[in-house]
């Protein structure tokens, strides 16, 4: 959240966090309190000089414009995707092209937006995700239904923040489908059992 109200994070993280506060708006006077915060850090800093302004210039306009999101379409009345997912995806829930990863877990890639591997997975009643950790950060915004892992339930509007310290396996709970956002700093790196993983693949 402090990163999100200082406005460094990369693009997909800020959309999902913006959704985040869509679904959960009970949680926007705390990034209202981070960027009050940031604001007087500013004003209190001494300006710095560039070292070479040409230099800084050349390094801007040389670097690799940020992929796009699609142009959304119109969005219906009791569309499921919050605002800042819809527009920055250019789809609704009941349009994304779904590909099969493994029995019961689909997933849609929207590939790699501003350095991050972005996509929506969806998980069937009671499915698990097989175990694993990360080489870099992973934030997943539960857009419909839940799961569970280690830590706790993550519900809709709830953001799941996971890493290298981090060893989970989540499974969707038994009343409906799982569907969510991801953002990937790093692909993960597949834990547990043999036994444990040939049944998660299987399904």
């Amino acid at each position: 959240m402090a990163r999100y109200a200082a406005g460094i994070l990369p693009e997909p993280a800020r959309v999902l966090v913006e959704a985040h506060l869509e679904m959960q708006s009970i949680n926007r006077p705390k990034v209202a309190e981070y960027e009050t915060v940031a604001g007087d850090i500013l004003q209190k800093m001494e300006p710095v000089a560039l070292n070479s302004r040409d230099a800084a210039l050349k390094a801007v306009f040389a670097a690799e414009p940020m992929a796009m999101p699609i142009k959304a379409s119109p969005r219906s009345a009791n569309a499921l995707f919050p605002k800042a997912i819809h527009d920055f995806a250019g789809l609704e829930a009941d349009e994304i092209p779904w590909k099969r990863k493994l029995p019961g877990f689909k997933e849609y890639s929207l590939g790699k937006i501003d350095g991050c591997d972005v996509s929506f997975f969806w998980l069937r009643p009671g499915r698990a995700i097989p175990s694993h950790t990360h080489e870099g950060y992973e934030l997943s915004l539960v857009l419909d239904g839940a799961f569970n892992d280690t830590r706790g339930r993550f519900a809709k509007g709830d953001i799941s923040v996971a890493d290298e310290s981090i060893d989970h396996r989540p499974v969707a709970e038994r009343e409906r489908p799982c569907i969510g956002f991801a953002v990937f700093q790093a692909p993960f790196k597949l834990t547990g059992s043999l036994r444990q993983l040939i049944g998660d693949f299987i399904g």
